[in-house]
């Protein structure tokens, strides 16, 4: 009877798990300072809300300190106990990058929404939401298995349906918060659906087992499996705004908050690829000749849609100067799936060269939003045209983004957008996929054209203004002049080092 007992006891205990707090810390910690905040925000009186903003920033200051033991990667928690490599939470250097990518983004976010929150937006909702999807985008790339990787998506994205709608009474604000839900929706719901046909076909949700079992599913359950394949695909083609389902990103763009609509540029499209990098390198390898030529054709369709509309952006049209950026992201989205799509012609599974570009990108598109959250103090219809004679105003404001601009071209002085373009067409024809290479190549040539034409509106002298306008005139907040800063000197130093960036970024998944 005593054996009995004891061996009963200790199967209770292995299913136990112990946690690994330090490797969940990063996305615990932003959640937690979201619950801070919202808690806040009923005491404290509308004199003192500004002081939510900098607990924001503190909370997800504490949140990238807290990946500091985390670099180098190889922890893991909420493994099965029948297998312990099988785990639900896995920091790798993959997960490390974009966990920095996302923190770092809202962190630059949560600067730019300094005075937006004080003057237009309501404090407590917004920095709730923004620490709430910030938390959900930084769990997202450590899921290992896809019921944590639907939340994870679903807690990043939830929040910015709010954060879009957020200007009270604005009427593109309403719209852009519903083109923006009913899209995401739609696209979570055929993920599920897709998520559950991979689920019949295997019996498992944890990606490595289901790697395992898609190599050997029965021939009676291999239509199942690849409709779930595929429809997985289209879910997260919807989340990276890849076209044809990229139709909710310039309106969304120009409706929300322009803060907001920086987060989405960066951290919505990190969120995106890596989820879409985890669930085909990682998960479906065994599909890779049905992912594969699928994520090459969405990748030329993507970026030559999303550079043939910049290109007919007019310079009067209001709001032009964010739908370029908008319709810019969607062409740099067709460059980040590049390399996923190269991944499945390769065998090692490499993935840096998408992880590279979207740290470059993260830099200077945060920077470029900056300096047009710059402009719109002043000139709030934002149009391309408004940004004539900005270095006669604002010389330093002009540098900043003309550099910007140029590494979102690939031009020199902005070597690491060069770079980054070269790292993702090596990509492309090593893996041989010469076609796309020649695509790349041509779209490239052609945005540099809506690229170096506002670069050159910049230095032109404005019409007959004597004086500076309300822009020059007005102060900048310290909070708007750090981010311009900060992103600046970040594109310097990745620019006179692009190596750094790019072995930062070298991470393989297995």
């Amino acid at each position: 009877m005593t054996p009995d007992v004891t061996t009963a006891a200790a199967g209770t205990a292995s299913l136990v798990q112990s946690v690994d707090w330090v490797a969940i810390a990063p996305p615990l910690i932003a959640a937690a300072v979201a619950l801070v905040v919202l808690l806040a925000d009923l005491f404290l009186p509308p004199a003192r809300k500004p002081l939510l903003g900098w607990i924001t920033l503190a909370g997800l200051a504490a949140a990238l300190a807290a990946l500091v033991p985390l670099r180098g990667g190889g922890r893991s928690t909420f493994c099965l106990t029948a297998n312990p490599d099988a785990c639900s939470y896995t920091v790798d250097q993959f997960a490390f990058v974009i966990q920095a990518l996302v923190l770092g983004g809202a962190l630059l976010t949560a600067l730019l929404s300094m005075r937006d929150t004080e003057e237009k937006l309501p404090a407590g909702e917004f920095w709730f939401l923004l620490l709430s999807s910030a938390a959900g985008a930084a769990l997202l790339p450590a899921a290992r298995d896809l019921a944590t990787l639907v939340v994870a998506l679903e807690v990043a994205s939830l929040p910015a349906f709010a954060l879009v709608g957020l200007k009270r009474g604005d009427r593109l604000s309403s719209e852009a918060a519903l083109k923006f839900f009913l899209s995401s929706v739609t696209a979570t719901a055929v993920m599920l659906l897709g998520v559950s046909f991979v689920y019949a076909a295997t019996g498992t949700l944890h990606l490595t087992e289901i790697a395992t079992k898609l190599a050997d599913v029965p021939g009676q359950l291999g239509t199942v499996a690849k409709t779930g394949v595929v429809l997985t695909l289209v879910g997260f083609a919807f989340k990276t705004a890849a076209a044809p389902f990229h139709f909710w990103v310039p309106d969304t763009y120009v409706g929300a908050p322009l803060p907001v609509a920086a987060y989405l540029s960066v951290v919505g499209k990190a969120v995106g690829f890596s989820g879409l990098i985890l669930v085909t390198v990682v998960a479906f390898p065994a599909y890779a000749d049905v992912w594969g030529p699928a994520l090459a054709v969405l990748a030329a369709l993507t970026m030559t849609l999303g550079n043939a509309a910049a290109l007919r952006q007019s310079a009067t049209r209001a709001h032009s100067a964010v739908r370029l950026l908008a319709w810019s992201s969607v062409g740099q989205a067709g460059y980040l799936l590049v390399p996923i799509a190269a991944a499945a012609y390769s065998s090692d599974h490499q993935v840096g060269a998408t992880v590279a570009y979207a740290l470059m990108y993260a830099v200077v598109n945060l920077g470029a939003f900056a300096v047009a959250a710059l402009v719109a103090r002043g000139k709030p219809l934002n149009r391309l045209a408004d940004y004539r004679g900005l270095y006669a105003e604002r010389p330093l404001a002009a540098l900043a983004l003309a550099f910007f601009l140029l590494c979102l071209a690939g031009l020199p002085p902005g070597i690491i957008g060069l770079f980054a373009k070269v790292t993702v067409f090596s990509a492309a024809v090593d893996a041989g996929l010469g076609w796309l290479a020649v695509v790349m190549a041509v779209n490239v040539v052609v945005a540099l054209y809506y690229y170096l034409r506002w670069t050159a509106i910049l230095f032109r002298a404005p019409e007959g203004a004597e004086e500076p306008s309300g822009t020059a005139r007005a102060g900048i907040p310290a909070p708007l002049t750090l981010a311009i800063a900060l992103t600046a000197v970040a594109g310097v130093v990745l620019s006179g080092l692009p190596q750094l960036a790019l072995h930062f970024a070298s991470v393989t998944l297995f």
